[in-house]
């Protein structure tokens, strides 16, 4: 949160959160304990042992312009990586027969449980959105990101995931197929090393309201 003050006689922003609430950390569906034998998930889903590529959108309709740029990148990528594997997400909002997007990748619509086939990647190009980035940096996967420009909740994620030192920032209207591809071969399957996401916010959510019934039955 930038150190500023709401306005003239104001309060500082950052001093009067911390005074008005309780920051938990993040909430995710799953226990990222459970998601760290990457060969183990792979199994479970049907993956084989090539390098795997996730491309996905998250819940929007917007992102056609993505994928179909992830298709042409992955073309390139596969010459240098012959045995590379791309899983296209589309999500329930755009249509699959919409795309224009090579042969050779599989796509998909809606998947349950995205964040377990993230677990088994070794790559994944999402949109800037707060679930899937967050997830990802959970998972300490090499993530490309491009959040949606002029969209202001993106852009306040994208500035969290910088101070991570998470993922690769990349501009849609800036990135050609030439520009991603060399991306894609550069970082796939590469280790990590930003730091560990708060990820106990449902524990700590549970405990706090418990801690307040208690107060208020009293």
């Amino acid at each position: 949160m930038p150190n500023k003050t709401f306005g003239l006689l104001l309060p500082n922003r950052r001093n009067f959160a911390k005074a008005m609430y309780t920051f938990i950390g993040y909430v995710f569906p799953f226990d990222v304990s459970n998601y760290s034998d990457k060969q183990e998930i792979r199994r479970k889903l049907g993956y084989g042992n090539d390098p795997l590529l996730i491309c996905s959108l998250g819940g929007t309709a917007i992102g056609k312009e993505l994928l179909e740029l992830c298709g042409k990148a992955y073309t390139i990528a596969k010459y240098k990586i012959p045995d590379l594997k791309a899983v296209f997400v589309t999500g329930p909002r755009l249509a699959e027969d919409s795309l224009n997007l090579p042969e050779n990748i599989e796509l998909r619509g809606f998947v349950p449980n995205l964040y377990e086939h993230f677990a088994a990647c070794d790559l994944a190009i999402v949109q800037g959105g707060a679930t899937s980035t967050l997830e990802l940096t959970a998972l300490r996967k090499p993530i490309i990101y491009f959040p949606l420009e002029g969209h202001c909740e993106q852009a306040n994620v994208s500035r969290i995931l910088q101070q991570r030192g998470s993922g690769i920032k990349s501009r849609l209207s800036k990135t050609t197929p030439d520009l991603l591809a060399d991306q894609i071969i550069k970082i796939i399957g590469s280790n990590v090393t930003y730091p560990e996401i708060p990820k106990a916010g449902a524990q700590k959510a549970a405990q706090y309201l418990a801690e307040l019934l208690e107060k208020f039955a009293k």
